[in-house]
């Protein structure tokens, strides 16, 4: 059995939620529902933040466990740490409106 860096609870996320420190340049793998999806980091994660896994148009909601945490302040890539410097929050933090 493969050895998960992330978390992705549901198909429809568009991040992920990494398990460990992810160095730059490393593979993040993980299980989304039931198939193998790697994608390389392109920045340090630190453990608990999130990593894209596809392409984030700047204004596109950011899904994480299947639901709406905020919106991409500028284009995401795959693999780039996602977190306050490129996301703005609807929960929590409340800087966006929905």
């Amino acid at each position: 059995m493969s050895k998960f860096t992330a978390i992705v609870m549901k198909a429809a996320d568009n991040v992920a939620t990494v398990t460990e420190k992810v160095a730059a340049n490393t593979e993040v793998t993980m299980n989304v529902e039931g198939n193998l999806l790697t994608v390389c980091a392109k920045d340090m994660i630190p453990f608990g933040h999130k990593v894209a896994i596809c392409a984030i148009s700047s204004g596109e909601k950011i899904i994480k466990y299947g639901e709406v945490i905020g919106k991409a302040t500028r284009d995401i890539q795959i693999g780039e740490h996602t977190h306050v410097h490129n996301l703005g929050g609807c929960r929590g933090r409340g800087d966006l409106e929905n």
